[in-house]
């Protein structure tokens, strides 16, 4: 059985917006918000370059990249074609109007992925 971690009220997700969850390890989490009120939960990251996913546009169930407008899928997180590749997805519980994370999944689900470095932040770790 899962265990669920209560993460806000679905009325603090703007409609056709999303809140970003931090964690003590791992990049963000954005939770997602359509016209409908479903709720859709992805790394924010975006596969193709790693642009920020909860800055994007909703639209329907998917959401636009505000680096290159890929439209990433929010259902499965992967971009719709031609484009190519995922970002990982995680469980979403709404009751009685309050959003839950999927505990386990905030703790040990795609860990692995380092947030993208541009600029001067990207110059200051190649010297």
């Amino acid at each position: 059985m899962s265990e669920w971690k209560k993460i806000c009220l679905l009325t603090d997700i703007p409609v056709l917006g999303s809140r970003r969850i931090s964690r003590a390890q791992g990049m963000d989490v954005a939770v997602f918000r359509n016209s409908e009120d479903k709720v859709f939960a992805l790394l924010d990251r975006c596969p193709h370059k790693g642009g920020p996913l909860s800055q994007g546009i909703v639209h329907g169930e998917s959401v636009a990249c505000p680096l290159h407008n890929w439209n990433i899928g929010l259902v499965d997180g992967c971009a719709n074609a031609p484009d190519e590749g995922c970002t990982p997805k995680f469980a979403v519980q709404v009751t009685d109007g309050v959003v839950h994370l999927n505990a386990t999944e905030l703790t040990s689900h795609a860990l692995d992925l380092l947030k993208p470095l541009a600029g001067p932040a990207l110059k200051a770790t190649l010297v």
